[in-house]
Formats: structure tokens, C-alpha cells, sequence
């Protein structure tokens, strides 16, 4: 399983209805895409999540759902 870091930056003044909807939904995961641990600044309203998948692609149907409060970068770890 390949690990990724990724970096979400909330964007300005929707941090907390973010977490509104992770609170009712959660994480919304496809199949597949798998969470480690993550890192939160709130001062920076940055979040920082280490990810296992072997599919890639995966993460971006996950940003899609997401991409109303947040812009994503995705890091492959070697």
C-alpha cells in the first residue's frame, strides 16, 4: 500500500461549516482510500492527513466531495 500526505488548506471562513459536515457525514471515503492520521493548525486553517491507497485516483473523487471548503495538494511518499 502506497502512503500520501495530504496538505488541505480550508478555505477563508468555511473551516467551520466543514466541520459541520464531517460531523453529520464523515470522512466519505471511497473504497479503497485509507486514513492514518492527521494534523491540524488552526491558526493557519491547514490540515495535514497521512493516506494509504494503492489507487491514485481514488483521492480525487474524495477532494470532489470536499471541494467546496477546502483546496487539496496530494503528496506520494516514498
Amino acid at each position: 500500500m502506497k502512503k500520501y500526505m495530504v496538505v488541505e488548506n480550508f478555505k477563508p471562513g468555511l473551516m467551520e461549516e466543514n466541520y459541520e459536515v464531517y460531523n453529520a457525514k464523515g470522512r466519505q471515503f471511497p473504497d479503497g482510500l485509507y486514513y492514518l492520521n492527521s494534523w491540524v493548525n488552526t491558526e493557519k486553517n491547514i490540515c495535514f492527513q497521512l493516506m494509504e491507497s494503492n489507487d491514485e485516483s481514488l483521492f480525487y473523487v474524495w477532494f470532489k466531495k470536499w471541494e467546496q471548503f477546502v483546496d487539496f495538494e496530494l503528496y506520494p511518499i516514498d
